[in-house]
């Protein structure tokens, strides 16, 4: 009769564990109807037992992937070994809204999960437990610092006035093209430009105008280009492009078109309003130029006639 008393109080401590413990804990039979389901499900589901007891936990929450879950519960079922999911596969097996303060960011919870099985007398597993673990503040600081880390990375390899790849960056990919070039013969051309009489900006209407002159300039190449295309800052008022797969015909009308924007483009700022041009140079890769360096000479030399031709306009690189 003590034994039997013993067994009785053991049995209710260990209710009170699986009621209060921080953890996520439900039963399922092979039905996949809920037989358990502590206060920690309870608490973020908003649903008492009485509710969700005895039903499938699909027609629950049918935001559980039936197939998959389905898939995952059977290896755990007839292998008897238990099965793990963490919140880098799935984010969350029940979307629980977030309460921590620390997480407030958060949106939902971040949930690792672990289904194991619940072997009877006869050692067969006829119920699953599936233990849900809150791991918001450990997803989000890990994401957090990947998105910080990306943006080191684009801020590392971006130019902070026009958004562009700044000079380093632009011509690590000017390398990876003329390496293109070496191994499939596929053209491409260079675009190298500047801004007309830029000094004399600066000089009439101060740096801030001049900013923004370079700054509206970069956005013209952006939305001029395709996204196979590479832009960059060369330094100063000089810009330098990419044009992947592209001629010096075809080289031709994407400055033409750049020239003629910008020719017509005018920039109001802190109450001064000016229109400038560009000059190009193009540069088409061919054989004869044998490494990236004259590559961009080609091109600076082409922007070099531009200039003495009298400004606004593109020329193309002859020897």
């Amino acid at each position: 009769m003590a034994s039997d008393t013993n067994f009785i109080e053991d049995f209710h401590w260990l209710m009170d564990v699986l009621q209060d413990i921080d953890v996520g804990l439900v039963i399922l039979n092979r039905e996949f109807e809920v037989e358990l389901w502590n206060s920690f499900m309870q608490n973020h589901s908003a649903r008492m037992p009485d509710e969700v007891l005895g039903h499938s936990i699909f027609e629950l929450f049918p935001e559980l992937p039936a197939s998959w879950f389905k898939r995952k519960a059977e290896a755990v079922f007839v292998l008897h070994n238990s099965a793990f999911t963490t919140w880098e596969q799935r984010p969350y097996l029940f979307r629980f809204k977030s309460y921590r303060p620390i997480t407030s960011i958060a949106e939902y919870m971040y949930q690792n999960s672990t289904v194991i099985p619940l072997t009877d007398t006869r050692g067969q597993v006829n119920h699953i437990c599936l233990i849900i673990y809150d791991v918001t503040e450990v997803a989000v600081n890990r994401l957090q610092l990947q998105a910080a880390n990306a943006k080191l990375h684009t801020l590392s390899r971006t130019d902070g006035l026009t958004g562009l790849l700044n000079r380093k960056s632009w011509e690590t990919e000017l390398h990876v093209e003329f390496r293109r070039f070496q191994r499939h013969q596929h053209g491409s051309s260079l675009l190298m430009f500047d801004i007309d009489h830029f000094k004399r900006v600066n000089d009439t209407y101060g740096h801030p105008t001049g900013d923004e002159v370079i700054r509206r300039t970069a956005k013209v190449v952006k939305d001029a280009l395709r996204d196979i295309d590479v832009a960059g800052r060369y330094g100063g008022e000089e810009f330098a492009v990419i044009l992947t797969d592209t001629d010096a015909s075809g080289a031709k009308v994407v400055a033409e078109r750049l020239r003629t924007t910008i020719e017509q483009l005018t920039i109001t700022h802190e109450g001064n309003s000016l229109q400038f041009t560009i000059s190009l140079g193009i540069a088409e890769l061919n054989p004869s130029i044998t490494d990236p360096g004259a590559w961009i000479e080609a091109a600076d030399r082409a922007l070099y006639k531009a200039k003495h031709a009298g400004r606004n306009n593109s020329v193309i690189f002859s020897n």
